[in-house]
């Protein structure tokens, strides 16, 4: 009877042979060290993970993932597979940055075409009012 291993014990096993160190990988790959531990516990890893470590690793993981290289088209690269993943899906830090900036620069624009001169101002000339008071205090 022959156990199969999870994605994340063959992923551990390669990583840990290799001279680069899991705190490197884990800049590398933007992502905490944290990740990567919760990644040698899970039973099936995603693609696109096993692909960018493939990557950065320099390691032909073909041997070890043979399910997922099966699948693999050379022409679809991993920075736009990657790309798509964080700018669609809402869980993702990126999503919500990228959402956030669009709402700053909406703001912006709006700001800036708000901008009206004092002496362009309709309220002001029909109601002179002065900015200044002199001899009126608010509390006496």
């Amino acid at each position: 009877m022959t156990t199969q291993l999870k994605h994340g014990e063959v992923l551990e096993r390669l990583i840990r042979r290799d001279r680069m160190g899991i705190s490197e990988l884990s800049r590398k790959l933007n992502v905490s060290r944290r990740t990567i531990y919760n990644w040698f516990g899970q039973d099936r890893l995603n693609k696109v993970v096993i692909w960018q470590v493939c990557k950065i690793l320099g390691q032909d993981l073909s041997t070890a993932f043979p399910d997922v290289f099966l699948e693999y088209n050379p022409e679809q690269s991993v920075s736009s597979l990657e790309q798509d993943q964080n700018t669609t899906d809402p869980s993702s830090v990126y999503f919500w940055m990228n959402k956030y900036i669009q709402l700053l620069e909406k703001y912006n624009e709006i700001l800036a075409s708000d901008k009206v001169e004092p002496s362009k101002d309709p309220l002001k000339n029909e109601f002179p009012i002065p900015d200044k008071r002199t001899g009126t205090f608010l509390y006496q």
